[in-house]
């Protein structure tokens, strides 16, 4: 305590458990890679560490960053122009991220990824100036994402899938009261997925079975909320069955078929997404969306993800409330 400013070095890896790490000011608790250090802190398959109540900035990858980690908390927490993430989370579980800003990062402000069950939350953050605000690939499982802003990120909340990371597919976010506006962001340094994204508010690429309720969305070039499949190149296994979906997340897993037999193109479909009260407006495509790729012709009247009690303008396909509500038949549209 009384320390203001913190060599990075110092602090850079942490191997011990159970302990808290706390800056007596948020603004003057400084940690500055100098665009030469590669994080700010690191927690190393350590668990029960919190961070509180400091500021990582300038590192060329990450600027708050767990893995392997178990009970794992950060609070209070600035991260801005780091290369990669500004507060990340991976194989990491039962874990919180709150009251945090996460800036100017060409990956995404906030992260957590391969994990499931994960238990986190993420509630009461700020995402602005990212590529994506915020990235979660292959994780879910009671993982909130609640009472935050996402804004001015080239696209706003990617949960995402893809077998280049394990736990495979990304599943059961529920994501609900947050406000997410104007991720049109062009000027930063953003990755190839952003790039892709770039200018729609609530986007699963791939992600299914979440739940995405009583946001507000507003001003985007293309969607509000849509669900997209995510098409991956050379992939290392194929889209596992459903009966594999509700077991926990195994690191060591092989791949579902031999490797000769894993085509070169994968499609991972969003689907099984419930799309409920959110107030959507002023977006360039449509408020909201799904451009799911149908399994077979049986399929082909549904969107496989539902929209209901949502205020809107547009959608794009037309009218889908009633070609896919999330109680009762639909109309089968078009």
């Amino acid at each position: 305590e009384g320390v203001e400013a913190l060599t990075p070095r110092q602090i850079a890896d942490l191997t011990t458990a159970d302990i808290t790490i706390r800056g007596v000011d948020r603004n003057k608790v400084i940690l500055d890679g100098g665009f030469k250090l590669e994080n700010g802190i690191r927690i190393l398959d350590t668990d029960g560490v919190q961070v509180e109540n400091m500021t990582a900035r300038n590192y060329l990858s990450n600027g708050f960053y767990w893995t392997g980690s178990d009970r794992y908390r950060g609070s209070y927490l600035t991260a801005y122009r780091n290369g990669d993430y500004g507060i990340y989370a991976f194989d990491a579980y039962h874990g919180q991220f709150d009251h945090s800003y996460g800036g100017g990062s060409p990956d995404a402000g906030f992260y957590i990824g391969e994990c499931y069950q994960c238990d986190a939350v993420i509630d009461h953050v700020v995402s602005k100036y990212n590529g994506l605000g915020y990235s979660g690939t292959n994780s879910g499982g009671d993982l909130y994402i609640v009472n935050s802003e996402f804004a001015n990120n080239r696209a706003g909340i990617v949960p995402n899938s893809g077998s280049y990371e394990q736990c495979y597919p990304g599943r059961d976010n529920v994501i609900v009261g947050n406000l997410v506006h104007d991720n049109n962001y062009l000027k930063g340094d953003g990755i190839d997925v952003s790039l892709l994204a770039q200018g729609n508010g609530i986007l699963p690429a791939g992600s299914i079975n979440n739940v995405i309720e009583r946001n507000r969305v507003w001003n985007h070039d293309r969607t509000g909320i849509a669900m997209v499949p995510f098409p991956e190149s050379d992939p290392n296994d194929v889209i596992p069955p459903e009966s594999e979906l509700d077991k926990p997340c195994d690191p060591t897993k092989k791949p579902t078929i031999a490797e000769e037999d894993i085509p070169s193109d994968v499609l991972w479909n969003a689907t099984g997404n419930r799309i409920i009260g959110n107030v959507v407006e002023n977006s360039g495509l449509a408020d909201l969306g799904s451009g799911t790729i149908p399994a077979d012709n049986e399929s082909l009247k549904a969107l496989d993800n539902c929209f209901s009690d949502n205020t809107f303008e547009t959608s794009a396909p037309a009218d889908i409330e009633a070609l896919a509500p999330c109680e009762g038949e639909g109309s089968g549209g078009d």
